[in-house]
């Protein structure tokens, strides 16, 4: 099937183009461009063509927990958010510390068809730390693991980790390290600050996160090994990350969306939706995140998509379990913290959510420039659109978005993997049919 898209701006520069998609690639780009007579048209006049983004981290909950999300209603809302692959955590039951859980995930996440779905294997066996799991067998097997990480936990003994880093360079897989000295943070759930004291929440200090970072990023000097940091919260982070790099060490690292735009003020509704882990910060920690990403200190954006049912979020707010969506709004928020306020270019979002991400684990069809012959793995964004977020329209099971009744700004309006729609104007197609959104 061929595939004409009329009137885009690539990356919102330059006059308007149409492009060509033919056989899963570019075939052709330039101004009033036929194609055949079968072809299917798309009117993107007024709209921007970006590289479909890449998530390096995403929880789709599958196997184990598909009361709270799949893999084929994670599939749809990441497609309805742009993105064409998504890296789906270990943190599973029964964890993927095995080629039997990481090539089953591999396995689904093709049969759905919507993006592709890499499986991340854990670090150790059942994400407990003390013994590494044969990540030869997991990157040697069907779902080809690229990346290893015991989020949700993290790998706190040095020793397991040296061992991890050392493992991984001679594999050439990624480690993705969650950052939490978990001895700081007995019974925490909020940032240590005014607000939490305020609050009478048990708090967690910005040392938990950086005093791993620092760890992990020497471990990973010695071994000559890279490192990635997940969900960098913290303005020491971004200094720890900046020396590091300054040092020659191979360290990257991610912030979430959600600790771009939001911060610890809102905890005083006591809502669960807005606990997370690393908890949100003080605006100033904000700021700075904000001005690692545009200075590319911090590489890219990534969503920690995280859904839970209902009951795990009414609650008492230590008890609520952590985690927020995040696939479908990851673009807008974005754009409403980067770049309406000048910080970045529509060139940058392109970077650090595609170009870096796929770079970072080594996807060789994603992230791909704008050009002929290219893999036609592509999003289609209406940069003046507006939306309004309500959780239970999101095509996830759950509906634990912090950012409920929020207007953002941007709309995705076309998502392409290999040249194949699979989303168009809100609307993602599953295997055959519409893509369903089970209650939870």
């Amino acid at each position: 099937m061929t595939v004409l898209i009329r009137g885009v701006r690539l990356y919102g520069e330059g006059d308007a183009v149409d492009v060509v998609v033919d056989d899963g690639q570019i075939a052709a780009i330039g101004p009033d461009l036929d194609g055949p007579d079968d072809a299917e048209t798309i009117d993107a006049r007024g709209k921007i063509l970006l590289p479909g983004f890449v998530d390096l981290h995403t929880h789709l909950r599958e196997p184990g927990r598909e009361y709270a999300e799949d893999i084929e209603t994670g599939s749809a809302a990441a497609a309805l958010g742009g993105y064409t692959a998504v890296f789906a955590m270990a943190n599973t039951d029964p964890v993927a510390d095995s080629p039997v859980v990481t090539d089953h995930v591999w396995h689904r996440g093709q049969q759905v068809g919507l993006v592709d779905v890499h499986p991340v294997g854990a670090v150790t066996v059942g994400l407990k730390g003390t013994q590494l799991t044969e990540m030869g067998l997991m990157a040697a097997g069907v779902g080809r693991v690229r990346m290893f990480s015991d989020d949700g936990v993290c790998v706190d003994d040095p020793l397991i980790m040296r061992r991890a880093l050392e493992y991984a360079s001679g594999l050439g897989v990624l480690i993705a390290q969650h950052a939490e000295e978990p001895r700081l943070t007995v019974n925490a759930v909020a940032h240590e600050g005014p607000n939490a004291a305020k609050l009478g929440l048990a708090g967690w200090p910005r040392s938990a996160e950086e005093s791993i970072v620092a760890r992990d990023a020497i471990l990973a000097r010695d071994a000559g090994a890279r490192v990635h940091i997940c969900h960098a919260s913290t303005a020491g982070t971004v200094e720890l990350v900046r020396w590091a790099k300054e040092q020659g060490i191979s360290i990257t690292a991610e912030v979430t969306p959600h600790h771009l735009l939001l911060d610890d003020a809102r905890l005083s509704s006591y809502d669960g939706r807005n606990r997370v882990n690393p908890p949100l910060r003080e605006a100033s920690d904000a700021v700075a995140l904000r001005q690692a990403l545009a200075d590319g200190v911090i590489d890219c954006v990534a969503t920690d998509h995280a859904p839970h049912a209902a009951h795990e979020k009414t609650c008492e707010f230590a008890v609520a379990r952590p985690g927020m969506l995040g696939l479908q709004t990851a673009l807008s928020v974005v754009v409403e913290t980067m770049v309406r306020p000048g910080a970045m270019t529509w060139r940058d979002v392109a970077r650090v959510m595609s170009e870096a991400p796929a770079r970072i684990v080594g996807l060789p069809d994603h992230g791909r420039p704008l050009e002929v012959g290219e893999p036609a793995n592509l999003t289609v964004v209406d940069p003046d659109g507006t939306w309004t977020v309500s959780g239970a329209d999101l095509a996830s099971r759950s509906d634990n978005t912090p950012y409920e009744a929020m207007t953002l700004p941007a709309v995705v309006t076309l998502t392409m993997l290999r040249g194949k729609v699979t989303a168009r104007d809100g609307i993602s197609p599953a295997r055959a049919g519409a893509a369903t959104r089970g209650d939870s």
